[in-house]
């Protein structure tokens, strides 16, 4: 009995390890060795992965890999393991601008290339994966030497969540969609996808360097926690080369927000762009119809100089023009070049230089279309425009896609920053080969149509799709009387306070910081429009101090000449917190603290203050209350 007990021992044992040797695993951990990315090659030719963080799991074996057709898949049986690479890189970004002045640019990485055995069909693929201290990231590619194409019918790439976690979506021109278990989702979602995991636990999952196909969509069934990429490629060939998939993991939600592993994952430029300045900008859009002191706002020649002006005045670095300057923007005859009010607009780029004020021209896709882009582009350069905000962009995602980064190289070639707005390409790291892509509207911009943004949806935004790079969300507005303005676009009143306004234009990051009033509501709240002037780009350095997502954020940034400037802002709940300034060197300073006034509410109370001046240490803590729908700024200077 006992020497068939031993006998039958020897023999699982022998199978157990033929199994082990009929795959290969490759693990990859983060340089400080706390993320795991653990990918394996099974003996009947599939590609899975799995990921953990500490020595938590949070998404389980989940299948890798590309549908193609006849029922295939890219790899399967008769694939094998013919080569694998690995390496560590240790070295630093310093981008034109950004978050931070420096970078680090640490991550251990392996590629592991694939092999298979039917000659009719695609028969290599490469597998590129990368683990950085705050992430991990993989994708696919196909070796030049490839003499086979195969037509894919899907990706198989599939997160299978450990637990049935809270997760929230970006939803368009909307409010976000979230919180909602994973268990709960049904459909299609788009990303960014932020998750809460649990106590120290969060995640987002995104993409990096989009260059050709559709962008990333997700889907899930309801009653499973299990996502799954339904973006497919055009064709699967020699030299493609798909966007990477990103998993950010933090402790924080801030943790989230302050990464810079989907930039890092983009290119490096191959041209010089030190001549692209990020800054705060007015704009012309929704002044019109505002009535101050007998002038009457419009989107006109005279208006456009008050704003210079004001600009020029604050440390306001640009005007941005948007629709209807060459004629009606939807329509096929308006010439984005010779049209309507162009030789106001050339009088006015003229102007604006000799304040040192630079000016952003809009273009809709109608006009951008029909006349050549190349030459239109170059023609706003040659006229010295600083930029151009691009609307209504028409197309198939994976269309959009091309046509945006063609936009974005034409207008890096005639030194143009650029703006993407209505429903635009969702950002995946792009400022960093071509920093003039200064922000784009990825997001419910909070004045647009007659939707409503209340403040739960700002402290949403900026954990979710604030995540994929800058958004602009056109905040600061400072017009905050009850009932309807004279503004011809949008009238509705702003759920907001004039603190939490303020706020908002440093929380959300952005290159291009564009604020919605009208000079005379800033200069009627000195202290507030300093905060705004005090936002020197590019950043030193930015830490999102504390958050939640749809909860509150605290945000720390330090302005170009050294001045710290933190603001923060609450959803709908009032609340008391203590600002810790462990991030200042230590010192003397001197702090201007603005905070919501005496019963400010962010909708019957909204334009009451309270300013207060106060030396202070680094180790001391500033305590503040928000309002409902409130918010703080602070303004903190060496002494």
């Amino acid at each position: 009995m006992k020497k068939l007990s031993f006998v039958f021992l020897f023999l699982f044992l022998l199978n157990f390890l033929n199994d082990l040797s009929a795959q290969e695993i490759k693990s990859l951990l983060s340089p400080d060795g706390k993320l795991l990315l653990t990918v394996q090659l099974a003996k009947d030719g599939h590609l899975s992965y799995s990921f953990k963080a500490g020595n938590r799991q949070f998404i389980n074996n989940s299948p890798l890999g590309y549908g193609i057709e006849n029922n295939k898949t890219v790899p399967s049986a008769g694939w094998s393991l013919k080569k694998s690479v690995q390496h560590t890189v240790n070295s630093v970004w310093k981008p034109v601008w950004g978050k931070r002045t420096v970078v680090p640019d640490q991550y251990n990485e392996f590629t592991l290339d694939l092999k298979g055995s039917d000659p009719a069909i695609l028969n290599s693929l490469r597998f590129e994966a990368r683990a950085y201290d705050d992430g991990v990231a993989f994708r696919y590619s196909v070796p030049s030497v490839e003499k086979n194409s195969s037509a894919p019918t899907s990706e198989l790439t599939k997160y299978n969540f450990a637990g049935d976690f809270t997760a929230w979506f970006y939803n368009g021109e909307f409010a976000n969609l979230g919180p909602e278990k994973l268990s709960e989702t049904s459909g299609k979602r788009m990303p960014v996808m932020t998750i809460k995991a649990g106590k120290e636990a969060y995640l987002a999952i995104h993409e990096a360097d989009l260059t050709t196909g559709d962008p990333l969509v997700l889907e899930s069934k309801k009653g499973d926690t299990s996502f799954s990429v339904i973006s497919v490629p055009d064709k699967l060939e020699a030299g493609y080369q798909s966007a990477w998939r990103v998993i950010l993991f933090g402790k924080t939600p801030g943790a989230l927000v302050d990464s810079h592993l989907i930039e890092l994952l983009n290119p490096e430029p191959k041209s010089d762009f030190s001549w692209v300045k990020p800054g705060v900008a007015v704009w012309d859009w929704r002044i019109d119809g505002a009535q101050v002191g007998g002038f009457n706002y419009g989107m006109n020649y005279p208006s456009w100089i008050r704003m210079v002006d004001f600009a020029a005045e604050n440390n306001i670095r640009y005007l941005v023009l948007d629709a209807n300057w060459y004629g009606p923007e939807h329509e096929a005859n308006s010439d984005p070049v010779k049209g309507d009010k162009a030789s106001d607009v050339r009088k006015l780029l003229q102007y604006g230089k000799e304040k040192g004020i630079g000016i952003w021209l809009y273009l809709n896709d109608v006009g951008g279309r029909k006349f050549p882009i190349d030459q239109t582009l170059k023609q706003y350069g040659d006229w010295g425009a600083a930029g151009i905000k691009y609307g209504f962009m028409k197309g198939s995602p994976a269309e959009k896609n091309l046509w945006t980064r063609k936009i974005t190289e034409l207008c890096a070639q005639n030194h143009l920053l650029c703006d993407f707005h209505d429903g635009p390409v969702h950002p995946y790291g792009q400022m960093r080969t071509f920093p003039n892509a200064l922000t784009r509207e990825y997001c419910h911009s909070q004045l647009d149509a007659h939707r409503v943004f209340v403040p739960s949806t700002f402290v949403t935004t900026v954990f979710v799709n604030m995540v994929a790079g800058p958004v602009d969300m056109d905040n600061g507005m400072f017009d905050l009387r009850q009932g309807k303005t004279t503004r011809v676009d949008e009238n509705q009143p702003v759920p907001s306070t004039l603190v939490s306004e303020a706020a908002r234009t440093l929380i959300v990051f952005s290159g291009a910081t564009i604020l919605p009033d009208v000079p005379e509501f800033y200069r009627k709240y000195p202290e507030l429009l300093r905060f705004i002037a005090a936002q020197k780009m590019p950043w030193r350095e930015s830490k999102t101090l504390s958050g939640e997502i749809g909860q509150f954020i605290v945000m720390a940034r330090q302005a170009a000449d050294g001045v710290w400037l933190v603001g923060a802002a609450t959803n709908e709940s009032s609340r008391e917190m203590d600002i810790p300034l462990s991030f200042l060197k230590t010192g003397k300073y001197e702090v201007t603290i603005i905070q919501d006034g005496d019963h400010a509410h962010y909708l019957t109370n909204r334009e009451v203050l309270k300013v207060e001046k106060k030396a202070l240490n680094q180790g001391d803590k500033i305590h503040v209350t928000l309002a409902e729908g409130g918010g703080a700024c602070l303004i903190i200077q060496a002494k």
